[in-house]
């Protein structure tokens, strides 16, 4: 049986943290990523502004369900960058984010355990200074109304905590609205007493939104 995933973190705006581990440094970026080519912008970017460095390694997760997993050593042996980085992604949950982390050699040789926990700590430092959203799978309903009423049902739906997401104006007046799944019978008896059991909300697809 599958599972529905209904809601998911990711972050709000790209962020950065800096360690230093025995003269290295070491970079962490982490942004948003709406899918893979997005995500690999990102990489490219990091790594055409810092190009005196020597790795740039990464790691992201894409998708509410987390389906796509991607990470990169950039150089560093196999296993000490980019599986730490994305161990720390799915510690704290997040999806739709992309993380890189620069390193400047310091001179020091960290050994494999080392650069585990370098790679590590970048990524939780920049993930613990991140702003967090939740995103939530809701329903697009659409409410035909005429224009007689539609300013009070508009105004009396948003007093009720239900969220509008557009008006459409045609022959009448069309009231997007967002629903939780958990809110359907709620809002559809909120509408059916707004306009005396006449209006007839239609499902139209659904969307994620900032919750």
């Amino acid at each position: 049986m599958l599972t529905v995933i209904e809601q998911y973190l990711s972050i709000a705006a790209p962020v950065e943290a800096e360690i230093e581990d025995r003269r290295s440094r070491f970079l962490a970026r982490l942004e948003p990523a709406s899918d893979e080519a997005a995500a690999r912008a990102v990489i490219e970017a990091v790594r055409r502004r810092h190009h005196t460095a020597g790795h740039h390694c990464s790691a992201f997760i894409l998708g509410p369900d987390g389906a796509v997993e991607r990470s990169s050593d950039d150089g560093e042996p196999a296993g000490t960058a980019g599986a730490p980085m994305l161990e720390v992604l799915r510690g704290r949950d997040l999806r739709d984010v992309v993380a890189v982390v620069t390193r400047w050699f310091g001179g020091t040789l960290l050994g494999a355990g080392g650069l585990v926990r370098a790679y590590s700590d970048a990524v939780s430092a920049a993930s613990a200074a991140a702003e967090l959203v939740r995103y939530q799978l809701v329903d697009v309903v659409e409410l035909g109304v005429d224009y007689a009423i539609a300013g009070r049902v508009e105004a009396s739906l948003r007093d009720r905590g239900v969220r509008v997401a557009e008006v459409r104006h045609g022959l009448q007046a069309t009231l997007v609205l967002t629903v939780p799944p958990a809110d359907r019978d709620a809002v559809a008896s909120v509408i059916s007493e707004l306009t005396g059991g006449q209006g007839r909300p239609v499902p139209v697809g659904t969307r994620w939104v900032q919750n």
